[in-house]
Parts: C-alpha cells; sequence; structure tokens
C-alpha cells in the first residue's frame, strides 16, 4: 500500500525522473513557459519553486547548489542574473499552472506552467484595472437619437454661400 507517499513517480526510476525534472527546469528557466502535462507541471513546481528560493541570495553556495539540481551552467547564470532580483520580494508562489485541454493522441490534461513575474499580459492587467461602469442601455439610446437631430439641425442652418465648409464639416462629424 502506499500510505504517506505523496511522491508522483510519474512511472519511471528515480534517476529518470530527477534528469526529466531537470531537463523540464532548465526549460522552464530559459524559456519563461513551457507545455507539459498536469502531472509532470505539479511535480515541477514542487522541484523548482525551492531552487527559485534559493536565488534570493546570490552566493557561491546557492549557485553550487542549483547547479546541482539543474546540471546546466547557462540555466543557472540565468537563475541567478535575471529571475533571482526580480522574485526577491515575493514570498514564494513563483510559478502559475494554466490547463490548457486535453491532448489529441491520448487524451493527457495539457497545461502551461509559466513564471509569474514574466508573464508581460498578466502583469499589465493587474496594475490596470478598468473604470468600473454600470450598464443601462437607456445612455446609449439617447445619445444615438440626440445625433441624427443634430445632424438635421446643422443642415437646415447652413447658407450656400457655406455649402463647401458644410461639406467638411459634415465630414469632420461623421469622422467623429
Amino acid at each position: 500500500m502506499r500510505h504517506n507517499r505523496v511522491i508522483n513517480h510519474l512511472g519511471r526510476t528515480s534517476s529518470h525522473r530527477k534528469a526529466l525534472l531537470a531537463n523540464l527546469a532548465v526549460s522552464l528557466i530559459k524559456h519563461k513557459r513551457i507545455n507539459t502535462t498536469l502531472a509532470k507541471a505539479k511535480v515541477l513546481r514542487t522541484f523548482i519553486e525551492p531552487i527559485i528560493t534559493r536565488t534570493k541570495e546570490d552566493s557561491t553556495h546557492n549557485r553550487r547548489v542549483a547547479f546541482s539540481y539543474l546540471k546546466d551552467k547557462e540555466a543557472v547564470s540565468i537563475l541567478f542574473r535575471e529571475i533571482g532580483p526580480k522574485v526577491a520580494n515575493r514570498p514564494g508562489g513563483y510559478t502559475r499552472i494554466l490547463k490548457l485541454g486535453n491532448r489529441v493522441g491520448d487524451n493527457a490534461e495539457i497545461c502551461m506552467i509559466e513564471l509569474v513575474d514574466f508573464n508581460e499580459n498578466m502583469l499589465k492587467t493587474s496594475t490596470e484595472k478598468k473604470a468600473k461602469t454600470t450598464r443601462r442601455g437607456r445612455g446609449k439610446k439617447s445619445q444615438v437619437a440626440a445625433a441624427p437631430a443634430q445632424q438635421a439641425q446643422a443642415e437646415t442652418t447652413n447658407t450656400p454661400s457655406e455649402d463647401v465648409t458644410s461639406n467638411e464639416q459634415s465630414s469632420e462629424n461623421k469622422q467623429e
């Protein structure tokens, strides 16, 4: 029985699982987001978040510990140079998992795992909130009804000598 065995083995041996997670983590660090299965993403999150926490303090020891997990010099340098300063004030939760649906071939759940501080689209929506408006049909109807009446009044007030200027004004009204 597997009582209190919380690690997901992903159907692999220990060495294969460690290599898989190291490769997924390196890809996530280099590309800032990757698509994978939901099970792998959940295991990857528990694998990479302690490593990202170590980047808050840039020391030789922390770099060596990160390298022992990742086995990639370039990924470790990106981790400490770019990712570390951005997550310095974040208390945790460095990754986000977004479900994308099921894969066509085997119907496995596919998701996107990404680093939270590196998604510009989400950062823009969180900082710029739209003004709250109420939906009322009356305001729009009254503006639409008033616009043709104003145009009809403007056309009747023009004299023939102002014909050239009225055409310019009517084209400006249409553009507005």
